[in-house]
């Protein structure tokens, strides 16, 4: 029988323990192991969960290290068949984890999966990160089923199924140790943002398979590190995509595709301007002077993922441009899509 370790990754987040650890103590089964990793945090979480939850177990990690050290460190003091990494902003509802581990369970080739994310705030929403499963357009953007930028699609159960995917969400993802140690976790140069993409990517291009099951759903509140709104955020986004992309991406002439990615990222700079928005726009210039900064040490991590690639991965990628179809053909939703440009 397999095992399970639901680990919730915590910065200074006593306040989001306090609202959404008893859900998840309430409905996770008694045969997985809850498991909280404190990253540094100075506020009273500790103390918290020594109080109010002490058979709870705290793993605390040496220092603030963002998403991908956390769980990098944390990990690899955990012994399971399933690593589920939960954001501690998360409401899991009855029910929850069964449908992910039978889903593991009945296809060992699949590496990861996800559950349905809806918004805690928009109850009836899909929310922004990971929605009904992830993909990637032919120049990298990723987007969602239920989810195209920032247009949200109301769950009327046209994502109940369970289908592949090219990425799942790190809000709620599910992974196989066996994997996760394959592929040496996550990529800790991305600190937050797109890292799950990252190993997602990285675990297709092994030969393994990403899914999606409809029949779990949990409610995120996002934003719980860094909201939409900061730039720091934009920073990261558009510099991780870029090393992703540079890292991932199949032989041929992604070298050219990350220089016209130049110009469209110049021109949502431009957007950010116009709007007023001067520091996304500065977010934006300073992503790509940092990515070309430590391309060197991105192309050495590409070399050395090469060694283990067994065919790079393709299926699940639209063959189009997700942000002309969005912002030019007022294409809003994942089903106004063309589904023939999607790569099988």
């Amino acid at each position: 029988m397999s095992t399970t370790a639901v680990v919730i990754l915590n910065w200074n987040g006593r306040a989001l323990l306090e609202q959404f650890l008893p859900a998840v103590m309430q409905h996770t089964g008694s045969g997985a192991q809850i498991i909280v990793a404190d990253n540094a945090s100075t506020d009273d979480s500790i103390a918290f969960l020594e109080t109010h939850y002490p058979a709870i177990r705290i793993i605390r990690n040496s220092r603030n290290g963002g998403y991908a050290r956390g769980y990098n460190e944390a990990l690899a003091e955990v012994e399971a068949d399933y690593y589920v990494l939960l954001n501690s902003d998360i409401e899991v509802t009855a029910g929850w984890l069964e449908p992910l581990v039978k889903l593991m369970d009945e296809n060992p080739d699949m590496a990861a999966c996800q559950p349905k994310i809806r918004s805690f705030h928009q109850r009836e929403c899909f929310e922004y990160a990971g929605a009904a499963g992830g993909f990637i357009d032919k120049w990298g953007f990723p987007f969602c089923r239920g989810r195209i930028f920032n247009t949200f699609e109301t769950d009327n159960g046209q994502y109940d199924d369970t289908c592949d995917v090219f990425w799942a969400t790190g809000a709620c993802l599910m992974m196989r140790a066996s994997d996760w140690k394959a592929a040496h976790g996550l990529d800790e140069d991305f600190f937050a943002h797109m890292e799950e993409i990252d190993l997602c990517w990285r675990l297709r291009n092994m030969g393994r398979r990403i899914g999606y099951c409809g029949n779990s759903t949990v409610f995120h509140v996002g934003g719980g590190t860094l909201s939409q709104i900061n730039p720091r955020k934009t920073f990261l986004n558009f510099r991780n995509n870029l090393i992703m992309i540079a890292k991932n991406h199949a032989p041929g002439w992604y070298g050219i595709k990350i220089f016209l990615r130049l110009i469209i990222d110049g021109v949502a700079g431009v957007r950010f301007l116009a709007a007023g928005d001067v520091k996304h726009c500065l977010a934006v210039i300073r992503a790509h002077f940092n990515f070309y900064a430590q391309l060197p040490r991105t192309l050495k991590k590409r070399r050395k993922l090469k060694a283990g690639i067994t065919k790079y991965a393709t299926s699940a990628v639209y063959k189009g441009s997700v942000v002309a179809e969005h912002f030019l053909r007022g294409k809003k939703y994942f089903s106004d899509l063309d589904q023939n440009k999607f790569s099988r």
